[in-house]
């Protein structure tokens, strides 16, 4: 009777370590799925009680000189923030792949066109991605404001931030005067940039 139950519990050990070792690939896959892609700025999309357009973030109001940033434009030239000195610059990083980036493009743009003549200028800050690729998407888009080629997120960490979309407003003195992150409608630029856009 000894030898039989002894028997028994060595047969029962396989089986408890072959279950804590299935336990542990489980756990280790699902912290392997569960990590954020670090390669890429986050999106930053928040969903309103209505449709996601008539949702949109409120500025802060901020005053600091604007940093120095110099990067190729999407037709190879290279420009930078201190070429546009004299008018009110709209920073605005995005990128080809983040969804609400895209879906304040339009807005954007028909801004853009409404205020360019009273000194107003957007410039759009492509997060990552090669000139082709960018090129081929402003095209597509229809976007008439100057889109500038950012590989290496320079643009991000100059502004301090890492979601995306994200964007600053510079007066003509060179002092950034607005940030937000997230998108945002055209009501909250009437309320918020045009007074800096009137101002002289």
């Amino acid at each position: 009777m000894t030898r039989k139950i002894n028997h028994r519990k060595k047969n029962n050990v396989a089986p408890v370590f072959m279950g804590g070792g299935l336990l542990l690939l489980v756990v280790l896959l699902l912290v392997s799925f569960g990590k954020k892609d670090e390669t890429r700025p986050q999106t930053v999309s928040v969903e309103s009680p209505d449709t996601q357009s008539s949702y949109s973030v409120t500025p802060s109001k901020v005053n600091y000189p604007a940093p120095e940033l110099a990067l190729e434009n999407v037709d190879g030239g290279i420009e930078s923030l201190e070429d546009y000195r004299d008018k009110v610059v709209l920073v605005n990083n995005w990128a080809t792949w983040c969804p609400p980036c895209k879906a304040e493009i339009p807005t954007l743009e028909e801004y853009y066109k409404a205020h360019s003549a009273e000194g107003f200028v957007i410039i759009g800050v492509e997060a990552g991605e090669p000139q082709p690729e960018v090129s081929n998407f402003v095209k597509g888009a229809g976007i008439t404001y100057p889109i500038w080629i950012d590989l290496k997120n320079a643009s991000l960490r100059a502004f301090g931030t890492g979601g995306l979309p994200n964007s600053f407003v510079i007066d003509r003195e060179g002092m950034v005067r607005l940030a937000w992150v997230g998108e945002i409608n055209r009501a909250m630029l009437e309320k918020y940039v045009t007074p800096i856009i009137a101002e002289n």
